[in-house]
């Protein structure tokens, strides 16, 4: 193990503690620099995940609502993040929904109304991983939607979320963002590793050679919801740690807990 770069005081007992420890028994090849991003990284997560803790329980006591929506291409890691964030919360104050494709009541119902009965109550937090936005991307990349349906939701969509916001709901929408290279490096270790192969879908398999088209509605989408009420906040994600780090800090930035 060459080392060029001097080690400070701070640095050494940061590899002393138990999370130090920890994470060098975790590495088989030591790499210093890296393992002591790792536990700055973990240090600063566990900081903000303590934040969550006091937001949520300001929710609770103020009967307030929070919906968090993740979007992003496949693989960009928004799971992952929704699971950092709700590490440490009381499960009975908050809900996360994937939605799967409609059912045929549900497609022949107004396209919100499958979210509408999953919104908070009040004391809640909902995160959505994927949201409405399928309609808005997904489902017209891949014909799941007719022309006109994509051009009913992009019209009433703003509408919907302004009006969830007069009702006094907080309303933050992600957008995680990588490359197409990242995103190829990703899918390559999901499918290689057995634990993780269950994720890969058939719509994650076309994902790289629709990428363009992907790109096409994402900018559509952008152009046209990226409102005052109901801004986006693009996330890059080509590095996992610094997106989860990021959307908890515009979090607890957006929400004004006590």
């Amino acid at each position: 193990m060459n080392q060029t770069k001097k080690i400070t005081s701070e640095e050494i007992n940061l590899l002393n503690s138990e999370l130090g420890h920890y994470i060098l028994l975790q590495n088989k090849k030591i790499n210093i620099t890296k393992v002591l991003e790792e536990i700055r990284y973990f240090k600063e997560l566990k900081k903000k995940q303590r934040e969550l803790i006091k937001l949520q329980n300001w929710v609770i006591q103020h009967d307030q609502k929070i919906v968090i929506l993740f979007e992003g291409r496949d693989a960009a890691g928004k799971g992952g993040a929704i699971r950092r964030i709700t590490e440490y919360l009381n499960p009975r104050h908050f809900r996360t929904f994937a939605l799967n494709i409609p059912t045929p009541d549900e497609r022949k119902q107004w396209f919100f109304q499958r979210y509408i009965t999953r919104l908070p109550k009040p004391g809640e937090i909902v995160f959505f991983d994927r949201s409405w936005y399928n309609r808005a991307v997904v489902e017209p990349v891949n014909k799941f939607c007719t022309l006109q349906e994509y051009k009913v939701f992009m019209a009433q969509v703003n509408d919907f979320e302004h009006m969830l916001v007069q009702s006094k709901t907080f309303l933050i929408k992600f957008y995680f963002s990588i490359s197409k290279e990242e995103q190829a490096k990703r899918f390559t270790e999901i499918q290689n590793d057995p634990l993780k192969r269950w994720k890969m879908t058939p719509l994650d398999r076309k994902a790289q050679d629709l990428w363009d088209d992907y790109t096409h509605y994402k900018q559509k989408m952008f152009e046209t919801t990226n409102t005052k009420t109901a801004p986006w906040l693009i996330v890059n994600a080509d590095k996992k740690s610094t997106a989860r780090l990021r959307a908890i800090t515009h979090i607890l930035h957006t929400i004004p807990y006590e």
